[in-house]
């Protein structure tokens, strides 16, 4: 059982299949979260993230021991950007590995959806004529 969890300014996409594969995982989930161009028909031009880091990486490493009690995986990653990203910039990017799809498919959709309802991180999206904070919880 291997874990990264992490709050970073970038979001390296290419090594998360590194960190997943293990020699008894047959199969990788990975979800990759980036800025969109449109939101509710406006232009977006950025978002930008913050958050409490340590209560942040604190709420993620739960959240994948949750993962790992739930379903059988080899490995997890989470990874969250902080700071200002443009649009198709990755700014979160999340993954498991498991000897069988199934399990990798329901843990990642779990880490994704879990991570965005309880982790303190907040997102403003930056508009051409203005900014608003869109993320209330936790």
């Amino acid at each position: 059982m291997k874990k990264v969890i992490e709050i970073v300014n970038d979001i390296d996409t290419a090594k998360v299949y590194a960190e997943l594969s293990d020699t008894k995982s047959g199969g990788i989930c990975v979800f990759v979260g980036a800025v969109r161009e449109f939101t509710n028909n406006e232009t977006v031009v950025a978002l930008e993230f913050e958050t409490y880091q340590a209560m942040a990486l604190k709420e993620m490493d739960k959240i994948a021991d949750r993962a790992f009690e739930k379903w059988t995986l080899n490995k997890v990653v989470m990874r969250h950007a902080v700071g200002e990203k443009g649009v198709e910039e990755p700014v979160v990017v999340v993954g498991a590995s498991s000897a069988h799809r199934d399990a990798c498919f329901e843990a990642c959709r779990f880490l994704i959806d879990t991570l965005k309802e309880t982790v303190p991180i907040w997102k403003k999206e930056k508009f051409k004529n203005k900014s608003v904070w869109v993320s209330a919880h936790p």
